[in-house]
């Protein structure tokens, strides 16, 4: 039985895997940027090892789960309604434009670790460290208001299937990065270099401008009624 109505099994396998691998890689974007969870990765990385990055990733999807429900409950509904959608995605295509921007810009002056060096973590518990570090952050609020909230829009019209599709390519490029992140840790930082961090900062620039020109054009779209 074809997942969707109307579409052939390999139509649907291909719309879920585009939706899959771009929510990958707009979430690395997002993951790679110093920030919050990244000092609580740095921090309990150097006390627990690499096990703090999954605690860490744990940490960090539960209050993502909690708005995925949201928006797909009476939240999502408000949010599908064609003028909020449309408004949702030229906003969601202006933020990864700026993201875009800002790493493209700021690749040069990257750096993979701050100053930082065992024994300096304030302590607590990994998990909690990270959901409050993840709650708190006005770039996660801004992220998910924004691109997540187009991104839950476009992946609820696929069903089940869809949502978990981008769920699991977002939080995937989280629980990548900073198990990537921990490992070079506890092995002592011997081949992932500032260089490379800071090309790859580049490329993912470049593709947030080109993938911001799909939001904008789907905000465009469902606005004009195409």
């Amino acid at each position: 039985m074809p997942l969707f109505r109307g579409k052939g099994e390999a139509a649907a396998m291909l719309e879920l895997t585009f939706i899959f691998t771009t929510a990958l890689l707009v979430s690395f974007s997002g993951a790679l940027m110093p920030g919050p969870l990244t000092a609580v990765t740095v921090e309990h990385a150097f006390r627990r090892g690499y096990p703090a990055a999954p605690l860490v990733t744990l940490g960090h999807a539960l209050p993502e789960v909690v708005v995925v429900l949201l928006l797909l409950a009476g939240l999502g509904d408000y949010l599908a309604r064609p003028g909020v959608a449309g408004i949702i995605g030229l906003a969601g295509g202006l933020v990864l434009a700026w993201m875009g921007y800002g790493m493209i810009t700021g690749a040069a002056g990257a750096t993979l670790l701050p100053a930082h060096s065992p024994g300096e973590g304030r302590g607590g518990s990994t998990f909690w460290r990270s959901l409050i570090a993840t709650a708190t952050n006005p770039y996660w609020f801004l992220w998910w208001a924004t691109v997540g909230a187009g991104y839950v829009a476009l992946s609820r019209n696929h069903g089940l299937p869809g949502v978990l599709s981008f769920f699991s390519g977002h939080i995937l490029a989280d629980f990548l990065w900073l198990s990537l992140l921990a490992a070079v840790i506890a092995t002592g930082r011997r081949w992932l270099t500032d260089e490379l961090y800071r090309g790859i900062i580049f490329g993912l620039g470049i593709f947030l401008g080109l993938f911001s020109l799909y939001f904008l054009w789907s905000g465009l779209k469902i606005i004009g009624g195409w």
